[in-house]
């Protein structure tokens, strides 16, 4: 979980009057999480979030994963990937999915939102590949940078506001909430001091956004596998102020502390945010383990309860051939797998990696999508042949 912020004007208490300056009433509203049990954070509106003055249209979404895909090393060549359209939406690809999480890949070209977007049943996290901008919500403006992880709570209402240019996200899809890593954290809920970010490196919003016009205000809602449209008499954005746990936030792969030590380091050191049957891991630039007969590549390894994905952002990845930035591979449990050949031999003696990578390790099995399966590399699964 973040820390507790505050952002804005709100009153001395919880639940009590708070008044405008033509003596009426803000309109709080909590946003909680586990019912009551979980994080939370009030917000303060300068009207009813509830004026709905249209429920529009419902847009069925068109994919599905293929269970009877089988079960295969797999690399999905999505650095071939072209800008699919500007809408944030329509641009979105689902290529990697199960009941616990989806992951998505989206590259534009000067991105558009022409709406507020909410997602009602998963939290996300968009990894930025590419672009910088402003994310907005009724949290505030939230300033991203290519490297950032955007985490964003389920019912967050928002906005992407990218600079101009290219935009390349990943996005994984989390039907539990996202949270930081329960081992990295003391039994108050901080961050120890072995974990490899703390809190100073969790960026909140920034600053209120206040739309307070009245109007016609489209809301994009995802729930149960479909797109809803809702038309509101004002904007979401029309909060003053809020404090709680529960927001939007950034955390910069590069501001994640690589853990090394005199031999390989497995997988767990990597690891970022978690959720329910999986977590998400940073692979960043690090020195190399420091025994006189260390070997950098990682060893031969059985995925005995989880599924691996790598996703590959920049750098040279001694491990792999055949791999470019922007690919995806998915290791599936059940199959033993590592370096390919030559690459041990050839690490032995380095000092250094330059790598950034992304891994999501599921303890459910993921499925392809159709799309997934048009930039699948079929040669793949016999890689490992001299």
């Amino acid at each position: 979980m973040p820390y507790y912020n505050r952002l804005g004007e709100i009153p001395h208490k919880r639940h009590t009057q708070f008044r405008q300056k033509d003596n009426s009433l803000y309109f709080e509203e909590l946003v909680s999480s586990y019912g009551f049990s979980g994080i939370y954070s009030n917000l303060y509106h300068t009207f009813p979030p509830t004026r709905v003055i249209e429920a529009g249209a419902v847009h069925p979404l068109n994919y599905s994963f293929d269970k009877s895909y089988g079960l295969k090393q797999t690399h999905l060549k999505t650095s071939e990937l072209k800008p699919t359209g500007s809408d944030f939406l329509q641009a979105r690809l689902p290529l990697l999915g199960n009941q616990d999480v989806i992951l998505h890949m989206l590259l534009t070209e000067n991105l558009e939102m022409p709406y507020y977007y909410k997602n009602a049943e998963a939290d996300e996290v968009l990894f930025v590949h590419e672009g910088n901008g402003i994310l907005e919500s009724q949290f505030g403006s939230l300033r991203y940078l290519s490297g950032d992880y955007i985490v964003i709570p389920r019912t967050t209402i928002y906005k992407l506001k990218p600079d101009q240019g290219t935009t390349r996200l990943m996005i994984t899809e989390s039907f539990s909430p996202v949270e930081t890593v329960s081992r990295y954290r003391n039994q108050m809920g901080q961050l120890l001091e072995h974990s490899p970010y703390c809190e100073r490196d969790i960026r909140p919003p920034s600053s209120t956004l206040v739309e307070s016009e009245k109007g016609r205000y489209t809301v994009r809602i995802k729930k149960d596998h479909a797109i809803h449209d809702y038309i509101y008499e004002n904007s979401p954005f029309d909060v003053v102020g809020w404090d709680g746990c529960l927001y939007p936030y950034a955390l910069s792969i590069h501001d994640f502390e690589p853990i090394t030590g005199r031999i390989h380091q497995p997988p767990p050191v990597h690891q970022t945010f978690q959720g329910h049957n999986f977590v998400i891991c940073s692979f960043v630039p690090r020195l190399f383990d420091y025994h006189p007969l260390s070997i950098p590549a990682p060893y031969n390894h059985s995925n005995i309860d989880s599924d691996e994905v790598l996703y590959y952002v920049e750098g040279n990845f001694m491990s792999r051939r055949g791999i470019d930035i922007g690919s995806f591979t998915l290791h599936p449990g059940g199959l033993p797998h590592g370096p390919h050949p030559g690459t041990v031999e050839a690490s032995i003696g380095a000092k250094e990696t330059k790598e950034l990578a992304v891994m999501v390790d599921t303890f459910k099995p993921l499925y392809p999508s159709s799309q997934a399966l048009e930039f699948l590399d079929k040669n793949y699964p016999f890689s490992w042949i001299s």
